[in-house]
């Protein structure tokens, strides 16, 4: 079984209360007009891009959330420090359940399929619970890069959320291509089951384990061969269910290391093309035997090994994260990671401080 970016959950869906697909009537079109400051994006500074919206569809019959995000301009041979940038957008959760997979997609206005390399990436991330890892974080959910990768299940697993979470979506879009295109829409779908489905389903939480140990993913990548080190405390027992990584250009490798561990808990190496584009990364999977055990106390390293052929410095070029999903051991331990829902009324005014 294949895991994709960050490990997916998905268990069979059961029948239940089926309902017609209708557009979502929350706050899911909301925009926070912002200058990219998040942990994905370093502090780098651009140009807003306008008309850029999220439509949100529920299908209760199929029980899967379809997310469109655009329309996006993609003039060519433009970096992602020079493209206007999507603001970040708000998707509030219309059901309490859990989410079981991320299908991601880029289309054109005519639906015909856009190539995935001018998506820089992408990150889902939970205003209303904090990282076990890293507390000063929001938990991130989702994420994917160039390489659209679809995150694979892991049966009777998923992610636990309730109905009103807001979910911060981070776009940054970039294009490296000779091809301009007018209007893009990055289209995710979303399978979950909600509490009236009968089957059994465990919480699982997503795990971040960064280079940037909890600072700003984003750093600077030197010329030629380099490596960048962090790491994270682990607060909690529990195991690991599987790790998949993200890196960016230029990138060779990915290793996981475990303080109490001789060998390493996945090394990762980067698939690239001629040039150095990134093309994909592996998934290393534990849940077949049990999954890979962490004890509280434990110290988790994390390497990224890159080759910048360019022969000149890239600002905020390079990412080196190690990503998964952890089950800790007391099921109540995660309790105190949530916090409360974010108004309405709070995010309109924080649209209105940012303006």
């Amino acid at each position: 079984m294949r895991l994709r970016f960050l490990l997916p959950l998905l268990f069979a869906s059961a029948c239940a209360a089926q309902q017609p697909a209708d557009p979502d009537q929350d706050m899911s079109h909301m925009q926070h007009a912002h200058t990219h400051d998040g942990f994905m994006q370093g502090g780098m500074h651009h140009a807003i891009a306008q008309g850029v919206v999220l439509n949100a569809k529920t299908d209760g019959k199929s029980h899967i959330i379809t997310l469109r995000i655009g329309p996006m301009p993609l003039p060519a041979n433009t970096s992602h420090t020079k493209m206007p940038q999507p603001p970040d957008l708000v998707w509030t959760i219309p059901m309490t359940g859990w989410l079981l997979a991320y299908h991601p997609k880029l289309v054109d206005a005519a639906g015909n399929s856009v190539p995935g390399t001018v998506l820089h990436h992408v990150a889902f991330w939970n205003e209303n619970r904090s990282d076990f890892l890293c507390p000063n974080k929001e938990e991130h959910i989702f994420g994917a890069g160039g390489e659209l990768t679809d995150w694979a299940q892991i049966p009777g697993f998923g992610y636990r959320v309730e109905k009103g979470d807001q979910i911060r979506i981070e776009t940054m879009i970039h294009n490296p291509t000779a091809t301009s295109y007018e209007k893009v829409f990055l289209e995710i779908s979303i399978p979950y089951a909600d509490d009236a489905t009968p089957a059994p389903v465990k919480n699982a939480y997503p795990a971040w384990m960064d280079v940037a140990s909890c600072g700003n993913s984003g750093y600077d990548l030197p010329p030629g061969a380099s490596k960048k080190t962090g790491t994270v405390p682990v607060k909690y027992s529990g195991v690991l269910l599987g790790v998949g990584g993200h890196m960016h250009d230029y990138g060779q490798q990915l290793t996981l290391e475990d303080s109490t561990a001789k060998d390493p808990v996945a090394v990762l190496p980067a698939k690239t093309d001629a040039q150095g584009h990134l093309i994909s990364i592996p998934v290393v999977t534990f849940f077949q035997t049990g999954g890979y055990h962490f004890a509280a106390g434990d110290n988790l390293t994390i390497t990224a090994t890159y080759n910048n052929r360019t022969g000149k410095l890239l600002r905020n070029g390079a990412m080196g994260i190690v990503v998964g999903y952890f089950v800790p051991q007391d099921p109540t331990a995660f309790n105190n990671l949530r916090n409360p829902a974010k108004s309405a009324e709070h995010n309109m005014s924080q649209m209105s401080h940012d303006h």
